[in-house]
């Protein structure tokens, strides 16, 4: 009966192990990720690729991906994206379900409930690399614009946008919004480099990298702004 026992438990602790050993050895969601800025950096692109090519993998989409993650997260990268429905960032970066921890508002502008949200991603998830994507036709920025060049105020909480968007609006006053969208995404990229007390230490030593993005909707594809 002892034997018998004995014998249950090896077999059980073997079959643990394995499982151990199997999840560690899955290169795209191991247990503890530490994926270097550069390295997420590249998985963007090569998804973003898929994406505008048509040929999506659409990776990490199954239930035995969604079980695994009822235990815990590790998203590689946070994405600052605009709010409008044509740039969802999983579908543009071919990824899947706890790869990505996105924050999106309409302008892909920051408030403290956004900042707190990428700081808890960076502080407590392990996310190294964060991506501010705007996009071409940016109805947030285009509202801006014209908000500002008739000298008037927009409805409600929409002008809190405007508010956000303004000095974007200001310094490409005689470019097109391509140019302003790209202008702001800059300025939230810098807003986040220079955050204290959590974002800017990490950025200052390389642990952290911030980034900005420009989605095409022509192509589906991505530029990236700032990579190093």
């Amino acid at each position: 009966m002892r034997n018998t026992q004995l014998a249950s438990c090896l077999i059980a602790v073997s079959l643990l192990g394995a499982n151990q050993l199997a999840r560690a050895a899955d290169p795209a969601h191991p247990e503890q990720p530490a994926v270097a800025p550069a390295e997420a950096i590249a998985k963007l692109k090569e998804g973003n690729g898929r994406y505008a090519s048509g040929k999506l993998q659409h990776p990490g989409q199954t239930t035995e991906r969604r079980a695994e993650l009822t235990k815990d997260q590790h998203p590689f990268a946070v994405i600052v994206s605009c709010s409008d429905s044509r740039v969802p960032p999983e579908i543009v970066f071919d990824q899947g379900l706890g790869d990505l921890f996105v924050v999106r508002v309409a302008g892909n502008v920051i408030d403290d409930h956004g900042l707190g949200s990428i700081e808890y991603a960076v502080d407590h998830l392990g996310a190294r690399l964060i991506v501010v994507l705007g996009h071409q036709s940016c109805g947030a920025v285009k509202a801006a614009k014209e908000t500002i060049a008739a000298k008037s105020k927009a409805p409600g909480h929409i002008q809190s946008l405007v508010t956000a968007i303004q000095p974007a609006v200001e310094a490409t006053a005689k470019s097109d919004l391509g140019a302003t969208v790209e202008a702001n995404v800059k300025n939230v990229v810098q807003a986040l480099r220079t955050s204290t007390p959590i974002l800017k230490p990490k950025v200052d030593s390389g642990e952290v990298q911030v980034i900005g993005g420009y989605y095409s909707l022509d192509t589906g594809a991505v530029t990236f702004l700032g990579a190093k």
